[in-house]
């Protein structure tokens, strides 16, 4: 079972997201145990202040470090994982992509840092600390919703937790391409008909229809992802034809 900690001022958001869809779902299934901690309860003084104004002057508070520290430290001396990875949700971390959400998956304890205000003492940066993410070029309140979403992306990952455990082995992304289409009945909605290849009952043809418009989906939308990736020679081949229909 995978360990997920929320270090939070604002506990109260994570109850609504963690009590529903898949991510309940798999802390039913005991694949996953949620703990969310509000870490003002660590602060040492008796106003229980958790920021304090920046050295040097500046606009905002600063997350003060010794809340977080002995947070960390006490999560971690309660848990079974001793090396815990410990993720700060940050503007200036790296861009998260899916390969860091399959690499998080085979993970058995996570403790996310959720922080507000202006920023963070660089001390908890440095020695706390394993990685920093950042879900995108802008600048969100606090790291709540971002932690969140990492949450989920990598949760549906493990074992067990998805219906179809090919599900997400096909993803967009995953296979570092934008996924291809999909359909569902009925074959023809409003004079919109679904491709005949799909109904054919030709598994050969339909994975085939599948991988090209994937490469398709890609180049139109995404074809920065092809800097990222080796294709085969087959791709390249349905690519150079992709290429000719759009000349």
């Amino acid at each position: 079972m995978m360990q997920i900690d929320i270090l939070t001022l604002f506990p109260e958001m994570f109850s609504g997201v963690f009590g529903q869809s898949i991510l309940n779902k798999a802390a039913e299934k005991s694949a996953v145990s949620y703990n969310v901690i509000n870490f003002r309860k660590y602060a040492d003084n008796k106003h229980s202040t958790v920021d304090d104004y920046p050295y040097g002057g500046g606009a905002g508070m600063v997350l003060k470090p010794q809340p977080i520290f002995d947070a960390v430290s006490a999560l971690k001396d309660n848990a079974k994982s001793k090396n815990p990875r410990v993720i700060l949700l940050c503007p200036q971390g790296e861009r998260y992509e899916q390969v860091k959400a399959e690499e998080l998956a085979k993970e058995e304890h996570l403790i996310f840092i959720c922080g507000h205000y202006e920023g963070y003492d660089e001390r908890i940066r440095e020695h706390v600390v394993t990685d920093e993410i950042s879900i995108g070029d802008y600048v969100l309140t606090g790291g709540e919703l971002g932690a969140m979403v990492v949450v989920d992306s990598v949760v549906r990952l493990l074992p067990e937790v998805l219906g179809n455990q090919e599900s997400h082995m096909k993803d967009s992304f995953s296979t570092g391409l934008l996924e291809h289409p999909h359909y569902t009945r009925p074959a023809d909605f409003r004079g919109l008909k679904v491709p005949e290849v799909l109904m054919s009952g030709n598994h050969k043809l339909i994975e085939e229809w599948r991988n090209k418009e994937a490469l398709r989906r890609t180049f139109l939308r995404r074809p920065d992802l092809f800097r990222k990736m080796e294709l085969t020679d087959e791709q390249e081949k349905w690519l150079k034809e992709i290429k000719k229909e759009y000349k």
